[in-house]
Parts: C-alpha cells; structure tokens; sequence
C-alpha cells in the first residue's frame, strides 16, 4: 500500500497512527502534499536537543491568505545515561507532528509556552519575560521569551494572542524565528492533536 508519507523502519503501529492523522486532517482541510521542501528545523531551539530531526511527511494546507503546513516530523535523540565508561546510551525514536506558518510580520525570535510556578519564581528574581499588562489573561497563562522586545510587541497584537489563548494546550510550544512560526507538542502523534495544530496555523495565515 502506498502511504502519503515515508513509511521506511517505521513499525505497523507508527504507520497506522500517521495513516489516521492524515486522512483526519485531508477530511477537515485542503490538503496536498508539498514536495521536497526544506523548512529549515534545526534552526528553531525546540528541536536542538535532538540528535536528529527528519521530515517523514509534510502537507501545504490551503487556505485564503496564504499557504500553512502540517509536518509528520521524526525526532531522533541518542543521550549517555550516566557519567561512567559503563553508562548506557539512550537511542530513542518518536513522531511528532507539527504545524508550520509563514507570517506578514517580523517577531525576532519568540518563544511561547504555558507558564509554570518555576517560571514566576523565576521571573520574581530575574524578570526575563515579556509581560503584556494591558492582557493580563495572556501573561498569566503564558511564558514569552523574546530577542527583540520591539519587534515581539509590534506583531504579538491582539487578534495574535487571541488565537494563541483559543489553542490554550499545558504541553503546546510556539516558536518563531522573523516570519516563521512552528508549533506542536512535543508529544507523540495524535490524529486530534494534530488537527488543533493545523487550526491554529490556518487562524494565524487568515487573521494575523
């Protein structure tokens, strides 16, 4: 059978789940596979503590403004357990799916998660975060870090924040890097999941 994605080394388990989330996301969104693209992840800090990060599959979805993206993304990860000459080597495999968007406006470099007490005690001693006092809501719930506060307050308006507040998720990550926007989970492929990301790329290509 042939699969709209790069089925090589994967077991029957990982291909049916990404079999299950394509046809999910072909029967909510115009979707058509992209070809050889490179987007560039290795750039972005969510993936720098993977040994490797390979695309298994990745979908243009269409939409009114502009082109967004959903990625079935192979995060390889190979880390010592342990100090001694004896300690084992963890080799681990997971799939992933992320959403990826191209945006009008130049943020710097953003990262977006929900904020954790370690976070406020942090930002207590040592106040790193971007806060937004008019959207107190939003400051709340998140933890902005940023490289350009200008730049990152110009474009994270409010129709911006609002989308991100509607994808309120404990485990979701939001990175950019200037005009380019991925998001996901960091958490094993999920049909459902993955539909919430590409909803939340569409919204960001049709609203900011």
């Amino acid at each position: 059978m042939d699969y709209p994605f790069d089925t090589v080394g994967l077991d029957s388990e990982t291909i049916d789940i990404l079999d299950e989330t394509h046809k999910l996301l072909k029967s909510k969104f115009r979707i058509d596979l992209t070809g050889n693209i490179d987007f560039h992840l290795e750039d972005f800090e969510v993936f720098r503590d993977c040994t490797d990060v390979n695309l298994r599959g990745s979908y243009v979805i269409k939409n009114t403004r502009s082109d967004c993206y959903a990625l079935f993304v192979e995060i390889h990860k190979v880390k010592k357990d342990g100090n001694t000459r004896s300690s084992s080597l963890y080799d681990h495999y997971e799939y992933q799916t992320w959403a990826l968007a191209y945006v009008k406006k130049d943020f710097g470099r953003v990262l977006i998660r929900p904020e954790t007490l370690a976070d406020k005690i942090i930002e207590l001693l040592h106040p790193v975060e971007l806060d937004f006092e008019e959207d107190k809501a939003f400051s709340d719930t998140f933890y902005v870090l940023v490289n350009d506060r200008w730049k990152a307050e110009a474009s994270m308006d409010r129709n911006f924040r609002n989308v991100v507040m509607d994808m309120r998720h404990e485990d979701v990550v939001i990175e950019i890097i200037d005009h380019t926007l991925i998001i996901g989970h960091r958490k094993p492929v999920s049909p459902e999941r993955s539909a919430q990301l590409a909803e939340f790329v569409v919204r960001v290509c049709s609203m900011c």
